[in-house]
């Protein structure tokens, strides 16, 4: 029988969400097949199987989030489980209270542990003072918070949380992204009970109609995806912390069109892929980000941190989400390489498989919205980078040129969005006059 964990993706996950089973109980698996999709705070990607053999046990449902290390399934030999069907229940509970605190998986509870029998007969006739001494019993457990991840300091330090005042629901009471978001929950829940007058005659109001079946039927309600969840926190969270502030440039892309077209055919030859737009952008960012590496910086309380290698993360559209896998020192390769490097990443960012260390690290950010038609728009900033930059759709328009003569250009419209608590309009011009300069005098080869 062979255990299969919840793994450690990355060194800051402390915990993932499974979100999907790939095989049910009793299927057939062979060693490296995708067993079961996770979700963490860094990457959605597939579990494959540690062994090969028939999955017996599933221990941990879909959508429920486990510590890492936590046991989720097992894995048997199809063989011995047909030999003997009826013994294996028997087994298993007969070995129940020797192996079940080291082997129980660290879910996260939904709802509160049950008194224990003992308690009881004090709990009922006096439930005023059972409630009285919750605070303390709740501040003596907080006291225990075991080992806390970089996520929830993180929370706690910008939303001014009292992590001494959480409750933990974790595996030895460790405190969870999820505790800390059910504590500002309460505590908004609380704010706003305490606000809001009570209504005198609400009691004794008649109760509503039901709403007619012909106007339910108009609407759909579903739950959100565990990755939807995520992106909606990670939004709210950068424009509550970075003052957003975007500026718009038209670049020329002429010049870099021509030389696309009469190397497009060999490229594609000698690759494999198609050559876009969005390597000589890149390429012209990582140049940029040299002149300017403020832009390539980050914010820590008071503190300026400067990053001395240029990563650049590649936004990339999926199926009901997005994500941005990590080019690594972007500045040191051509186009060629971006280009590869861009494909490899898109492709296996859609077949969820992504490493965790590709999605992390990253000092600065592209979104190529142009792909999809859009002229320009104001992107949101990757936290904890201080710019993004948004590369619209080339076009070929009218425009006035040289002598005042009116000629077809292929032009798109570059929307940076910096974070004006570290970087001026000045500086954030300057560095999108470095790009256009760089593009639109471009003279690199290709390949």
């Amino acid at each position: 029988m062979t255990d299969v964990v919840m793994p450690q993706m990355g060194e800051s996950i402390v915990e993932g969400t499974l979100t999907r089973w790939l095989k049910k109980p009793g299927d057939r698996v062979e060693r490296d097949e995708p067993l079961f999709e996770i979700s963490t705070d860094k990457v959605d990607t597939e579990i494959p199987s540690p062994s090969e053999g028939v999955l017996s046990e599933v221990l941990v449902q879909e959508g429920a989030t486990v510590a890492i290390n936590a046991v989720v399934a097992r894995i048997g030999d199809g063989a011995k489980a047909a030999e003997a069907p009826q013994e294996a229940p028997a087994a298993r509970s007969a070995e129940a209270p020797a192996t079940q605190p080291a082997q129980a998986p660290a879910v996260r509870p939904t709802q509160a542990p049950a008194v224990r029998p003992t308690e009881e007969p004090k709990a009922q006739p006096q439930p005023e003072t059972k409630a009285a001494a919750a605070p303390a019993e709740q501040a003596e457990t907080a006291g225990e918070q075991g080992p806390l991840s970089p996520l929830v300091r993180k929370m706690a330090r910008e939303y001014n949380i009292d992590l001494a005042r959480v409750k933990g629901t974790g595996e030895g009471g460790r405190i969870t992204k999820q505790d800390v978001e059910a504590y500002m929950s309460s505590q908004a829940a609380r704010t706003y009970e305490s606000a809001a007058p009570a209504p005198a005659a609400a009691a004794q109001a008649p109760a509503a109609p039901p709403m007619p079946l012909a106007e339910s039927a108009k609407t759909r309600t579903e739950p959100m995806s565990t990755m939807r969840q995520k992106i909606a926190e990670h939004m709210i969270m950068s424009k509550r912390t970075s003052a957003h502030v975007t500026t718009v440039h038209r670049v020329d892309m002429t010049k870099i069109a021509k030389l696309r077209d009469r190397s497009k055919a060999e490229f594609q030859a000698r690759n494999g892929f198609s050559l876009t737009f969005l390597p000589f952008v890149t390429a012209a960012a990582g140049e940029a980000l040299r002149a300017f590496p403020i832009v390539n910086a980050s914010i820590d309380g008071k503190n300026i941190i400067y990053h001395r290698d240029i990563n650049i993360g590649i936004a990339v559209a999926l199926e009901g989400g997005l994500i941005v896998p990590v080019i690594r020192n972007a500045d040191e390769r051509n186009v060629a390489g971006l280009q590869r490097a861009i494909v490899d990443l898109a492709t296996r960012a859609r077949s969820r498989q992504l490493k965790p260390d590709e999605v992390q690290g990253g000092t600065f950010s592209i979104t190529n919205f142009g792909s999809f038609g859009s002229i320009f728009a104001t992107p949101v900033i990757n936290q904890p980078q201080v710019a993004i930059l948004g590369v619209g759709a080339v076009e070929k328009v009218p425009a006035v040129i040289d002598s005042d003569a009116i000629a077809i250009r292929s032009q798109a419209h570059l929307a940076l969005t910096f974070d004006h608590r570290l970087i001026d309009g000045a500086l954030a011009d300057q560095f999108c006059q470095k790009v256009k300069a760089i593009l639109e005098g471009w003279s690199a080869n290709i390949l």
